[in-house]
């Protein structure tokens, strides 16, 4: 039953059928079944047909229509290139130019300047003016995620106005919740919410009824920050100015949701020891070639631990079980440090840990290891006692695993708070880096304390 449902969930439409409207040549039965399809299940299909399906696709749908779809549509980064050269060049600008201006720009920012400059030139000059503007701004910013279709209102003016204000630009704003109160100059001072706009009287003045306590973003703050503001207020759209105060546009919350998913999924990435996250439908020699990289920054330093394992040599000849603990030692250890990496770059991420809590959080941690290691180490020696009935043996592999995950534990949590303050994005201290640094520091450890006992050991 459940199996049931969520091949329900999954299907919203019958692709067979529309693909044999197409096939048949069947325009207006195409257009009335697909158009009335939700824009998401539109991109779907979309993406699931051929490209010579698609040609057909174009020549039913005007750009207005297909630019819904675009908007709606879920690609890689590298794909948007090789579909808008499926389209006419002429058809693709005036598609483009139909998007709402951030979404154009983020497809726009996949191509080649010279393709750029291409389709700006066959847009109307309004919306390649409005393209201009934002594809200025650094990648990553308020600015390259803002859109300009939002609704302002004079401060000035009567709600009655404001209504009328509101009917002529509702058709073409991204969203009508929130309208952005401005004076003579542009300059932002305050914000009115569609419900108070509706249930006040046609005669206030739009400032008697207006918020002048507006949260706006700066035009050059991170989108990660804006992302945090949106979260922090429950925000459906958030105000973007530039350093005079000057009203530039709005950043919605599907715009924001599509930077979290595209922030964590890179922090994912690194967190796994990958440059970039790969689809499934990658080939294996793109998988490859993503992952290759790392794992042979990983080889080296895992080198380390084979040269660290072969200055004790003689201390494992003379002591051989020695060797049967290592790979639960470090193991254990890597174990320990990934979990205070996780809390640590998790804490940064969300922006709870601050200045003055970066001390409490390496305490905390510190305390934290040490508890850990205590029991680990004590678990550790009676299960080695029992085993191989050598009290010292028990309590060399305890003592090494207690030190060892107080030393990982440390080093999860401060590397990423130290790569925060040296402004190099924390979740670089991937996984495979923190357990390969403390593979090295666990053997030390355990090897090291090792040979101070060696002949007691024999």
């Amino acid at each position: 039953m459940i199996e049931e449902t969520k091949e329900k969930d999954e299907v919203q439409f019958d692709e067979q059928h529309l693909r044999q409207l197409l096939e048949n040549h069947e325009t207006d039965n195409f257009r009335e079944e697909f158009l009335a399809l939700h824009p998401y299940d539109q991109a779907q299909f979309y993406e699931k047909v051929e490209p010579d399906i698609r040609q057909i696709i174009y020549q039913y749908l005007s750009p207005k229509e297909m630019a819904d779809i675009f908007e709606a549509i879920e690609l890689d980064d590298d794909e948007y290139k090789g579909i808008l050269e499926e389209m006419d060049t002429t058809y693709a600008a005036q598609m483009l130019a139909a998007m709402y201006t951030d979404d154009a720009v983020d497809v726009l920012n996949e191509l080649d300047k010279d393709q750029i400059s291409h389709f700006l030139k066959i847009m109307d000059k309004d919306s390649a003016q409005e393209i201009k503007e934002l594809l200025y701004y650094e990648e990553y910013t308020a600015g390259s995620i803002m859109t300009t279709e939002y609704v302002a209102i004079p401060e000035n003016s009567t709600v009655r106005s404001a209504m009328t204000i509101l009917r002529n630009a509702a058709p073409d704003a991204e969203t009508i919740y929130y309208l952005f109160v401005v004076d003579d100059s542009n300059h932002l001072t305050g914000v009115v919410s569609l419900r108070d706009l509706i249930i006040a009287e046609e005669d206030t003045l739009i400032r008697q009824i207006m918020n002048d306590r507006v949260v706006s973003v700066s035009v050059t703050d991170d989108q990660e920050a804006v992302a945090q503001i949106m979260k922090d207020y429950n925000f459906l759209a958030v105000p973007v100015i530039n350093s005079k105060n000057e009203m530039l546009g709005i950043i919605t919350v599907d715009d924001i949701i599509d930077v979290i998913d595209e922030e964590a999924s890179d922090d994912y990435s690194k967190l796994a020891g990958v440059s970039d996250m790969v689809t499934f439908d990658k080939s294996p020699f793109a998988a490859a070639k993503k992952r290759l990289p790392w794992l042979v920054v990983l080889l080296f330093l895992g080198m380390l631990t084979a040269n660290l394992v072969d200055l004790f040599t003689g201390t494992l000849e003379k002591v051989a079980v020695l060797a049967a603990f290592i790979p639960l030692i470090g193991g254990t250890s890597g174990n320990s440090g990934t979990q205070a990496l996780a809390v640590a770059v998790r804490g940064i991420a969300t922006g709870d840990v601050e200045d003055e809590s970066k001390m409490k959080l390496l305490l905390r941690e510190a305390i934290t290891g040490i508890i850990t290691g205590v029991v680990c180490g004590v678990i550790a020696f009676g299960i080695v006692f029992f085993w191989k009935h050598m009290w010292l043996l028990g309590a060399l592999v305890g003592a090494a695993i207690c030190c060892s995950i107080f030393v990982a534990t440390i080093a999860g949590s401060f590397i990423p708070l130290l790569m925060h303050r040296l402004k190099i994005d924390p979740a670089v201290a991937s996984g495979p880096f923190i357990t390969t640094l403390n593979d090295i520091t666990s053997i030390l450890i355990y090897l090291g304390i090792a040979t101070m006992f060696i002949s007691k050991l024999m």
